[in-house]
Order: structure tokens, then C-alpha cells, then sequence
């Protein structure tokens, strides 16, 4: 089967890395995304384990088309009968950019009509159109005159893992999570703080890696399982693979943040994850740490400047970046944030950099390691 990984942009290299090892054929990075080929039981797989992706997208067509009508005709030969009863329901989900179609919600209400009349004509009645609970969810994407007719095996996003229950102001993707610890290198042979870990997920998903709990461990929707050729023995062994991988991690593992409140809603979420023995989490100022020693990774995604005024979110950075040179020689840090103009005054040259989107915001993600005499860096 021909399957699309669907992605944050700028993980798109982690999300190639984990299919391959995930064994996937064919992987191919795209924007977003990564193409691969597989069985129904790689699908599984990777819904279940793939820390950075979104969605897994299954092709079932691929054509181009000239005009609307190209649509509905090629639509309409598409053996529907393979996926949907005449009682079963489904969406459509659009992603169009071409100039054959002004509005990108018109090639969906196109296609519907053709998946309906294909079950018409054959059995006098069709499925229903369900945007809330359906069946199947068929993904449409256009570009220009190709057209990629999908299923969503996965329709409940990934991020949404089942942890997190309670929420800060200003929370982390999961997968962005994740991507961000992949993308550090951190293998869990060094302990990693979160000094301002707002709702937890950062110690959360570290912990999950250091554990090799696999992420779907704790949710229990995907589209798959209502598809009409869904194994639920294939699947149960598919889980009960990566489960046996658990263990039981040592690394010290931890997050702390100014407001008890947050605290709280990020120990709620630990337990959830059942990580309480494994995350521990503290009420504190990161300008007071004290004692941290050498050889950690501190990964961080601080205030963006949204809720602040513009000296203190300047005053911000540059106290992160003076206890890191203070109290954190020998170690190293990832910081997250779009406010470009704060991360200059962190005050450290960043060893390494890459671009992200938290959200819609378009995030840098810098590397710093602390060492004796850091130099500061005038750009970024």
C-alpha cells in the first residue's frame, strides 16, 4: 500500500527516520509529510508508535483531471464497495490547490456526489455524509490537475495521545514534543530538565522515550478500526508487540515552573502517563536553580512575548540565558520560541538551529552549549 505520514513542518527528517526504523519501504520526505510504502500491518505500526507523525493517510487512487466533471467521472469508478456498506457513513476532508476549482470546498462536495451515486446505482441507496463520528473519512488533495484520493487511518489527530487532561495557557503539540527531543539527539543517557514545563508535556514525551512507551499506549481511537477489512488480531499483536518494549528508565527526568496551578495540572498529566515515578516536578523560578551540575539537556519552551510586555519578555531571555552560563556550564540547552528578538538577548552563539511551526507561529529552535567563556552571538 502506497501511504503518506502526514507532519509538523521541519520534522520531516525525525518522521523519515522513524518510519524507516518502523519498516517502511519507499520513504520519501516530503513537505510535511513522508511517503512510504507497507502492509496493513505496518499501518498499525506506525499509527501506534510514530512519535512525529500526525495522521497516516492510505492512497486508494491517484489521476488527473481537466476539469469538475473529471472529478466526479474518476470518483465514481472507484470500487467504494471495498471501503463503505450502503449503511455505513463517511466525510470528505479537501486539501486543494488548483485553478480548476475557485473554492476549495466545491472538489468535496463533488466527490461525495460521486461516492454516493456509485452506491445509487448499484443498490438504489447510498451511504450518509457524517462529519462527526463517520466510518471513513476520505482525504482529497489537489494540486493543480493530480488528485490524491486517500483514508485516514488515523482521523483522531496523533498528537492527542490521551494524557493530557488538564491544559496551561499556552500548550505544546505532543508531536512537536517529540520532535523537538528527537531533534536534540537526547537518547536518555543524560538527565533533561524542563525548567518551565508548563502542562508537563516535554518530561512527559522524554519520559515515554527513555521508557520506549510507545505513544498510542494510551488512546484507543484510529479510523482503522472501523474500516471494513480492520484485523483486530493483527492489531492486538501489533500492540502487544511494542508494549514488550517497555522498561523501566533510571535517567532523572524533570520539570518545574513558577505557578503552582500549572504544576498541578502538569502532575495530573504525569499520572496519567503513569510516569509519576519516572517525571518529577517542582515549584520554582529557573533563576534560582541551584546545584544542577554538568552534562544535562535542558530543553525549554518559554513565554513567546504574548502575555508579556516588551521589556520583560527581553529581561526574560536574558536571565534564561545568564543562569544558563551561570549554573549550566557543561551542559547543554534547546530553546523554542518565535520571538526572534528575544532569543538575541539569551546572550549565547547557538550551536545549531532549525525552523518550526508551533501552531501558526513560525518558531526557531536553537541549541546552546554552555561552556567556560561563551561568546554572545549579534545574530540569529
Amino acid at each position: 500500500m502506497k501511504c503518506i505520514a502526514k507532519s509538523l513542518y521541519g520534522l520531516e527528517a525525525v518522521l523519515e527516520d522513524e518510519l524507516i526504523a518502523l519498516g517502511a519501504s519507499d520513504v520519501i520526505r516530503m513537505n510535511r509529510a513522508v511517503s512510504f510504502t507497507g502492509n496493513k500491518e505496518l499501518v498499525y505500526r506506525v499509527n501506534y508508535c510514530s512519535r512525529t507523525a500526525l495522521s497516516v493517510l492510505v492512497n486508494i487512487a491517484d489521476f488527473r483531471i481537466r476539469s469538475k466533471e473529471d472529478l466526479y467521472n474518476r470518483g465514481l469508478k472507484i470500487d467504494w464497495t471495498k471501503y463503505l456498506d450502503a449503511d455505513d457513513t463517511f466525510s470528505v476532508v479537501p486539501v486543494v490547490n488548483s485553478k480548476i476549482f475557485p473554492h476549495t470546498g466545491y472538489p468535496a462536495l463533488i466527490l461525495k456526489d460521486a461516492i454516493a451515486d456509485h452506491f445509487r446505482k448499484r443498490y438504489g441507496r447510498r451511504p450518509s455524509v457524517d462529519t462527526t463520528d463517520p466510518t471513513i473519512v476520505v482525504n482529497l488533495h489537489i494540486s493543480n490537475d493530480s488528485v490524491s484520493v486517500s483514508l485516514d487511518s488515523s482521523v483522531v489527530p496523533l498528537f492527542k495521545r490521551g494524557y493530557r487532561t488538564e491544559q496551561s495557557e499556552a500548550p505544546l503539540n505532543e508531536v512537536l514534543a517529540a520532535g523537538i527531543l528527537k531533534l536534540s539527539g537526547w537518547d536518555a543517557s543524560v538527565p533533561l530538565i524542563d525548567p518551565m514545563c508548563g502542562s508537563g508535556t516535554i518530561p512527559i514525551e522524554a519520559a515515554m522515550i527513555a521508557c520506549k512507551i510507545p505513544p498510542g499506549k494510551f488512546r484507543s481511537s484510529y479510523g482503522f478500526r472501523k474500516w471494513k477489512d480492520f484485523d483486530p488480531e493483527l492489531f492486538n499483536r501489533v500492540r502487544n508487540e511494542a508494549d514488550s518494549e517497555i522498561i523501566k528508565s533510571t535517567v532523572k527526568i524533570s520539570g518545574s515552573d513558577l505557578s503552582p496551578g500549572v504544576i498541578e495540572k502538569a502532575g495530573t498529566n504525569v499520572g496519567n502517563a503513569g510516569l509519576s515515578d519516572i517525571v518529577s516536578l517542582g515549584i520554582s523560578d529557573f533563576a534560582d536553580f541551584d546545584g544542577a551540575g554538568e552534562n544535562l539537556l535542558l530543553v525549554m519552551n518559554p513565554p513567546y512575548g504574548e502575555r508579556l510586555q516588551p521589556d520583560e519578555i527581553l529581561d526574560l531571555y536574558k536571565m534564561i540565558g545568564n543562569t544558563l552560563k551561570r549554573k549550566f556550564t557543561g551542559s547543554s540547552a534547546m530553546i523554542i520560541s518565535s520571538h526572534r528578538e528575544a532569543l538575541k538577548h539569551v546572550g549565547l552563539k547557538p550551536a545549531g538551529k532549525h525552523t518550526l511551526f508551533n501552531g501558526s507561529l513560525e518558531c526557531l529552535l536553537l541549541r546552546f552549549e554552555m561552556y567556560e567563556g561563551s561568546k554572545k552571538t549579534h545574530s540569529i
